[in-house]
């Protein structure tokens, strides 16, 4: 993202490590603060009734209350988003809480999800006993081969789930081969990239 002063004659696009200091800021234009400031708001005010309104009624975009959204959290959330090569990010309280809410997205009772073994306790509790009282299943596969993913696949499959550096042995998933196999069934990759995270394993598309 050009910033309004550039030129494209000179600009290039950031690379990784300026991405992990500037991404999703920009410098305030009342102070030119470099860094974004740590709102502590809990509430924020609302122009009129209408304005309330439409951010209630997800009309237009703003800040309500903290608890669902923060220009701190929002800055975290662009940079987290540039980082991964993603379009954008929703930031979470835990990893625990994040991967309930990706799932709990796209599946309904009676549904599944494809899971790698290869993950962390807490993880696995989660789907093999949490999951369960949303009726939603869990089918572990005891490989990284992308075709015993493949082979498990039904038309209630909502999602392939993998971590990219399994915990806690460290096994590595083959990133790439899986996503085509959830690609060809028109089904999403969740990763969890948390031992990966930054330059050591991106999940980013790649050309």
């Amino acid at each position: 993202m050009l910033p309004p002063s550039a030129s494209t004659s000179f600009y290039k696009e950031p690379e990784f490590e300026t991405l992990q200091l500037h991404a999703g800021q920009e410098i305030d234009s009342a102070t030119n603060a470099r860094a974004p400031p740590i709102y502590a708001s809990t509430s924020f005010v609302f122009n009129n009734s209408k304005h309330g309104a439409d951010l209630f009624g997800l009309r237009s975009l703003g800040n309500i209350y903290s608890r669902m959204g923060n220009p701190t959290v929002s800055v975290f959330e662009r940079r987290m988003a540039a980082l991964e090569g993603g379009v954008a990010a929703v930031a979470a309280s835990s990893g625990h809480a994040a991967q309930f809410m990706a799932i709990a997205a796209i599946c309904r009772a009676g549904d599944n999800i494809i899971s790698s073994s290869y993950l962390y306790g807490g993880t696995y509790n989660q789907f093999k006993v949490f999951l369960k009282k949303f009726d939603i299943s869990v089918k572990f596969v005891h490989s990284q081969d992308p075709e015993a993913f493949a082979a498990v696949i039904d038309d209630k499959t909502k999602a392939i789930y993998v971590e990219s550096i399994g915990n806690p042995k460290n096994t590595i998933a083959p990133l790439p081969e899986i996503a085509k196999v959830a690609h060809d069934h028109k089904i999403p990759l969740i990763v969890d990239n948390t031992f990966g995270i930054g330059d050591l394993s991106s999940t980013a598309p790649t050309s």
